[in-house]
């Protein structure tokens, strides 16, 4: 029984570091980078709160733990 209890804090700890909440800017760069390796070149791509998200439709991320998404729109 002794035994297991570290391993569990360890299983424990270990999962919350990977479920870790991205920074916005750095989720926005990494969705950028797919965007723009798909040869789209005139986009719009915006960090808002989750207020400010209208339209589900073109969020395209959530960061900062939740409390923010990242909005695509393709320019025409």
């Amino acid at each position: 029984m002794n035994k297991l209890i570290p391993i569990a804090l360890l299983t424990l700890v270990s999962s919350a570091a990977l479920a870790a909440p991205k920074p916005c800017e750095e989720l926005r760069a990494e969705i950028e980078a797919k965007i723009q390796a798909n040869g789209v070149a005139s986009y719009t791509l915006e960090v808002v709160s989750n207020d400010e998200a209208k339209d589900p439709n073109m969020v395209v991320g959530s960061c900062d733990g939740g409390t923010k998404k990242i909005i695509y729109q393709r320019n025409n």
